[in-house]
């Protein structure tokens, strides 16, 4: 794998659910942050449909208040949130626009994006929403009418590119560990903070985290 590159100032975050940055991300995002990048974070929906047992309605603000939280231990202070329906997000024309005015608006260096394959190993499926999402992101980057991000990556399993996070580990433990009420119902009889721990360490392996390469523009 190439190292992934250092000369941008701002990186906007795409994800479909909160928690979806700090499974994947959180570590790189603390290294970035630490060395005085500006990351955004821009999520579809507000994760309402994600707590077995509760209500839509009480869900969603919980989750978005624990996605603020998570943001911040990584040094993320803005963190939107779009409003489409959780466990429903679809590819559709009004999604590609929310995404292409989203980059006009942060004018972002490089998009970090999800994985949108079907599987994230033999027997290990993608959600619907993160593939859905993920095409609707290179679409709306592919048809954005401006000056294009040079970067757009996805953080999945065929890396292209690595990020050193070997001293961010801890961080990102406790930026996912943050998401305290889902991770709870997720996993009851697992304490959040080993989960989330169990969770960084498989995506950090050898003290990286991988990101695919999947559109640049010179």
């Amino acid at each position: 794998m190439e190292r992934f590159p250092e000369d941008w100032q701002t990186a906007l975050v795409l994800v479909a659910h909160p928690d979806d940055p700090e499974y994947g991300m959180a570590a790189a995002v603390a290294r970035w942050t630490a060395s005085g990048k500006h990351i955004v974070y821009a999520l579809a929906s507000s994760g309402e449909a994600g707590i077995e047992g509760m209500d839509p309605a009480t869900a969603g603000p919980i989750r978005e208040e624990e996605q603020r939280t998570s943001a911040a231990i990584v040094g993320v202070d803005e963190v939107e949130f779009w409003g489409f329906p959780d466990s429903e997000i679809s590819n559709t024309a009004e999604l590609r626009d929310r995404i292409r005015t989203t980059i006009a608006r942060v004018r972002p260096d490089v998009i970090l994006s999800l994985y949108g394959g079907p599987e994230w190993a033999p027997g290990m499926p993608n959600q619907r929403d993160h593939m859905e999402f993920a095409a609707a992101v290179l679409e709306a980057y592919d048809t954005f009418d401006g000056e294009r991000p040079r970067w757009l990556f996805e953080n999945g399993p065929a890396a292209t590119h690595r990020v050193d996070v070997s001293d961010q580990i801890d961080v990102a433990v406790r930026s996912l560990a943050a998401h305290q009420q889902y991770l709870s119902v997720l996993d009851p009889d697992t304490p959040v903070v080993e989960q989330a721990r169990r969770q960084i360490d498989m995506v950090t392996g050898d003290g990286f985290c991988g990101f695919e390469l999947k559109r640049s523009h010179s």
